[in-house]
């Protein structure tokens, strides 16, 4: 049985074909979204290493790690205590959600606007990208967004001593923003796809 042919191409006229081509021009921002990557992984590390050395008694280790989470109390801290700890898991979990939204964003963004990866029957595709376009796309960068809100709103609350209710207040309106917002974009999603069925 003859296979068939497959449909000639047609070469495009020189300003569609420039116009086509600039889509290459997003290399270079998803590059720079690589090398932020990069600065994640080494920051958490940091903060890991001064985790790891606080339990050892490292006071300077503590102090660097009370720094960065923000946590004030009026009685010095000497040593690692379970709300210390806490926020500082909660940060290191912020740091890899935020780094899980970074490979979708360049990964799915790239296969979406640039150009195909051919990464079909690849032991290590990522499940999600055989089928993704730019709603499912937006779809699950929403979802990513209100699981980074939701890490940054906790930690809000339990360091919440530190924070006026203005603050908290206003950390909370957004979170419920973003969260109308990702559930308003599945929404349209999901009548988009039923008219897309409906027309075949």
């Amino acid at each position: 049985m003859s296979q068939p042919t497959p449909p000639k191409l047609t070469p495009l006229r020189p300003l569609p074909s420039l116009i086509f081509a600039s889509r290459w021009l997003q290399v270079p921002l998803y590059l720079g979204l690589i090398a932020a990557q990069g600065v994640y992984v080494f920051h958490f590390l940091v903060e890991l290493l001064h985790l790891i050395e606080a339990v050892f008694g490292s006071q300077a280790a503590l102090q660097s790690l009370i720094t960065s989470i923000g946590y004030k109390t009026t009685v010095p801290i000497t040593t690692l205590n379970e709300t210390v700890i806490m926020l500082v898991v909660l940060a290191l979990i912020d740091v890899v959600m935020i780094s899980n939204l970074l490979i979708m964003v360049i990964v799915g963004g790239y296969e979406t606007f640039v150009s195909r990866m051919d990464l079909e029957g690849h032991p290590d595709q990522p499940e999600w990208l055989s089928h993704v376009n730019a709603s499912v796309l937006k779809v699950k960068l929403a979802t990513a967004i209100i699981g980074i809100s939701s890490i940054h709103l906790l930690k809000t609350f339990i360091n919440a001593d530190n924070y006026t209710d203005r603050v908290l207040i206003a950390q909370t309106v957004i979170h419920i923003a973003f969260l109308l917002s990702a559930m308003a974009i599945a929404y349209t999603d999901k009548i988009m796809s039923g008219i897309a069925a409906q027309k075949h």
